[in-house]
């Protein structure tokens, strides 16, 4: 009797070990199944699908497209934009309008979206899609417009030539314009002279500047006493965080009368020595 009672326990815990070795060794039929089916479904997702960007700057999205089949396929790409607006798919640097993936194959798109400059502040949705023969994957992107960077440089009479006298200094007033909706920060201005030349600012950086607003730079230009009469060219530079821009100025330099008198004083003398000279051996 005793015997039997002892068995019965050590028969259950044989039992159980044996179930519990059938378990790992074949698996749960349901979740084999399970685990198949998914590895089978392609995907189509992004890292992020919310992107804020001002309308001359490109909304940048990171795509990973996966084939979840046994068979090789090849994916079309599509978005549907807003009218005017613009898009590039690259895979590995490479511009691309499709993409051939393998059985269970997984690859990186980047996507670059670009808008219009009259695009209105708010939030697009566009619709994105991988096609191949028998499936459709599609995920949505946001793009966010914040508004728009923009800057002009010219004078506040838009006048872009200067009259200067060689020897001397004339300060020239330059209108910076923020032609955008959002503020520019950090601009600084710089310019590009004739060898010998000289130019100052003041302000000579502008710490922000609000969308639609204007301010004059004073700009003091030297010209070296020896420079040649004549036309030259003058740049002056606008450059930002977010905006960069140029002015070209014509500088027409002339003589000055001192020199002017100086030269005439010279080719005086030089012909009164030529005549004095000519006279005296003249003679002879």
């Amino acid at each position: 009797m005793s015997t039997q009672l002892l068995l019965k326990p050590s028969r259950r815990g044989l039992l159980r070990k044996l179930l519990v070795i059938a378990l790992i060794t074949t698996g749960v039929p349901g979740y084999s199944q399970q685990q198949a089916a998914q590895e089978k479904v392609s995907t189509l997702t992004a890292k992020l699908v919310n992107i804020e960007a001002a309308t001359n700057e490109p909304f940048r999205y990171s795509v990973t497209l996966h084939n979840g089949t046994a068979t090789q396929q090849l994916f079309e790409l599509k978005a549907e934009l807003p009218v005017g607006w613009q898009m590039s798919s690259r895979v590995d640097g490479s511009q691309v309008t499709s993409v051939n993936l393998g059985p269970r194959e997984t690859r990186e798109i980047a996507i670059e979206i670009s808008a219009t400059s009259s695009a209105q502040v708010k939030k697009y949705i566009i619709p994105f899609s991988a096609t191949s023969s028998g499936q459709t994957l599609s995920l949505q992107l946001e793009a966010v417009v914040k508004g728009s960077y923009g800057a002009a440089l010219s004078t506040p009479t838009g006048r872009l030539s200067e009259e200067l006298t060689a020897g001397s200094h004339k300060e020239i007033e330059l209108e910076v314009h923020n032609t955008g909706t959002l503020p520019l920060s950090s601009l600084s201005i710089s310019s590009q002279l004739p060898s010998g030349w000289e130019a100052s600012f003041s302000p000579s950086q502008i710490e922000k500047l609000e969308g639609g607003k204007k301010m004059v730079i004073k700009a003091t230009l030297k010209v070296p006493d020896k420079t040649i009469a004549g036309d030259y060219n003058a740049t002056f530079n606008l450059t930002g965080n977010n905006a960069t821009t140029q002015a070209a100025f014509r500088i027409f330099i002339k003589t000055s009368m001192l020199s002017g008198w100086i030269g005439i004083i010279i080719i005086a003398i030089a012909i009164s020595a030529v005549y004095l000279l000519v006279r005296k051996f003249g003679r002879r």
